[in-house]
Formats: structure tokens, sequence, C-alpha cells
């Protein structure tokens, strides 16, 4: 098959869970003898103008773009609709719903089938400004009537989507990303006065839905004696917002704002935490928290939907999304029950392992590819497949 993806920055990943996503998707879609294209964009890449290069087997190709918040996104998508529509692809795979609001373009004049990916409702970010808001809300209405399938990959957007507008979705959760090996003496976590199993860390972009600013409230309220809080993340067209932030811990010397980490440093520092905690009131399947979950991490997170997912029962810590006292009751509750919060990251960690898997997604994105195509479904023993799935291909044989 020859696969072309539009809605992703770039690769290799830097920040932003559509970025990683793609990263370990494709390259794994690559290996099974498929051709994939990403059409990026050269404010990312640092690219020329559809210069184009290899990133794991993925050819990637770099397309003129603005840096303006929400122009770039919207530049970048439509000339890599027009681009993936003149060439021959079995399947062009959208991702957001923003890029999607040009699904009804190749699906007119391609014979290409269209798939769009919803990793959340992006029309509920406040980075948005009202006019942007509109074209991705009208991006979710355009998929809904012109994709040929629509991957959710939380049950609560599967939800939403049949609700709303009676569509019928696939539902292919976020997997994490495998960590590699860090400094066992906590070298660099020592460098910024840390001790393991005493902070506290939120890993994301600093933007008001992950509500930073909450934590920080929380924490500043609580002094937790021999507590940090450690703010790991990036800006994404929120400035202001961040300024302020930064504002308002840099008196607080407990508080320690590491920026954007990657790699070992990131690896140290979340397997380094006594507590992750993710305050944001909007989520579509965090693989932040996943990952926390896979490493043995504790969790506490507000209660919205993909979070009661992932944590709910005896899995890690919920408490009432943007209520400072719940917040603060729960932080307080977990620092104090040091053996309760381990007993809850081993049943996480258990959990990851047995329902989250790259492979799997890779067979059951595989999978959609293949039905929208009419591809004959054959047994392929280095891919994962159910008892049922098998049964029905061997009956078939």
């Amino acid at each position: 098959m020859k696969i072309a993806v539009i809605g992703a920055k770039g690769l290799p990943p830097k920040q932003g869970g559509i970025e990683h996503y793609c990263a370990e998707l494709y390259p794994r879609i690559v290996g099974r003898g498929h051709t994939v294209d990403l059409y990026a964009r050269c404010s990312y890449t640092e690219c020329g103008w559809l210069k184009s290069y290899e990133y794991q087997g993925v050819n990637v190709i770099s397309l003129p773009g603005l840096k303006t918040r929400g122009i770039d996104a919207f530049v970048a998508s439509a000339l890599g609709t027009t681009a993936a529509s003149s060439k021959r692809y079995d399947i062009i795979h959208f991702h957001a719903l923003g890029p999607s609001i040009f699904t009804y373009f190749p699906r007119f004049i391609t014979s290409a089938k269209i798939v769009v990916t919803c990793q959340g409702l992006d029309w509920q970010r406040t980075k948005w400004g009202n006019f942007s808001t509109r074209l991705i809300q009208m991006g979710e209405k355009i998929a809904v009537r012109f994709a040929d399938s629509i991957i959710v990959v939380s049950e609560a957007l599967h939800s939403y989507f049949l609700q709303n507008y009676s569509r019928k979705t696939v539902y292919i959760p976020n997997t994490p990303a495998k960590y590699g090996d860090s400094d066992t003496q906590f070298t660099y976590g020592k460098s910024l006065g840390l001790i393991e199993g005493r902070y506290l860390i939120f890993l994301g972009r600093l933007v008001p839905e992950k509500r930073p600013d909450l934590l920080v409230d929380a924490f500043s309220n609580l002094c937790p004696e021999g507590w940090k809080l450690v703010l790991a993340g990036g800006v994404s067209d929120t400035q202001a917002f961040t300024s302020k932030l930064l504002e308002k811990v840099a008196d607080n010397p407990n508080i320690i704002f590491a920026g954007e980490l990657r790699g070992d440093r990131l690896w140290e520092i979340v397997r380094g935490a006594g507590l992750f905690v993710l305050p944001s009131d909007l989520e579509g399947l965090p693989l932040a928290m996943l990952e926390a979950m896979q490493e043995g991490v504790p969790v506490l997170a507000s209660n919205i939907p993909p979070h009661q997912q992932l944590i709910q029962g005896d899995r890690g810590m919920l408490f009432e999304a943007g209520n400072l006292e719940s917040c603060m009751n729960s932080i307080y509750w977990a620092i104090n029950h040091p053996q309760d919060m381990v007993l809850m990251a081993k049943q996480a960690q258990k959990y990851v392992e047995l329902n989250y898997s790259w492979e799997q997604i890779t067979y059951e994105t595989l999978k959609i590819y293949k039905g929208l195509l009419n591809y004959p479904q054959t047994i392929d023993l280095n891919e994962p497949c159910s008892n049922s799935e098998l049964a029905e291909l061997i009956s078939k044989k």
C-alpha cells in the first residue's frame, strides 16, 4: 500500500502527541512492506520547501508554511492535501480535526480511501481564538461526512461521535513509548536539587487546558515538607500563560521549571518521581500518563473521562477537575500513604503491559486500511491477532 500522512508537524518527534504517535506507528508500517509519505511543516523540520528526507523508512516531505499560530497548520494541511491528491495513494490518513477540514478534496478527485485519527477535541483548547475554533469544528463535521473511517484514541471520543453524529468510529488506544536506559545515579536530578521519590512531576505542554497553574497553587498552599514540584514541558503558542505561570513560581525554591526534557534526562526525572500529576481539563488519551504508568510511577489525575478510563479502580487516584481543594486533599493523601500508592502503581503497570502495544496499534491500523481497500485477510504469524479473528480466518481457508 501507498499511504500519505497529513496533520503531523514532522519527524523525528520534538514535542506533541501526534508526532510521537506517527514516529512509533509509521516506521512499523513501513517495516511490513508498505510505503509512507508524511507531509510535514518546514517550520518544524527546518528543511527547505519541498525537500524530503527519510526517518526510519518514512519519507518526510517538508512543505512551505508561515510561522504564525494556526496559519502554519492550515497552510501545511492544505498543501499536503493538494500534493497527496495529485499522486496515487491507496490511503490518505489525516491526523487531528483541524487538518480534516480538507478531507472532502481527495474524496472527490482520487480513489484513495480517507482515514482520520482524532486524538482529542482540539476546538476545546483555549489557545485557539474564535475563528480557529470554528475552523476546527468545521473540520470535525467534514471528517464525519467524508472520512471512510475515523479512529479515536479513547472510549470517551468513541461515545462523543456516536452521541453527537450517530457516527461509528474505531477505538484504537494510544500506547506509551518505551523508555531507554537512564542514569541510575540520578545525576541530573541531583543537579536540580531533587531527591528520588520526594517530588511531584507535571509533564506536558504548559497550556491552560492542562492546568499546571492549578497544580502550582495546590502545591504552594500545601508546602509539603521535604517535597518539590517539577514542571517539565515546552510552550505551545501560549507565551502569555507561560510567562504568568513562571512569574508565579519564580520565588518558590521548591518549584522547579525544568523546561522541555528529552531522552535519558526525561526518563531519569520521570522514573525518580514520587508522584506523577496530570490536572488537565482536556485530554485525548495522554501518552505522558501512560508512560508514567508503564514505568511504575504512582499517578494522580483529574477525573475527566480519559483519565478515568486509565486509572479508575485501583490504578491511581482521581480528584475533581478544576477543584483546588480536591487537588490539595489528594496530593496530601498520596504523599502520606506511599505504600498504597506503590500498590496502585504496580496495578497500573500491569494494566499497561496487558492492554497497550504498538504492535497491536499497527495491526489494527493496517486492518482498517486493508478493510477499506477490500484486501483479503490473511494469517500473519508475526502480527498480533485475537483468538476469534484467528478462528474466523481459519474457517475461511
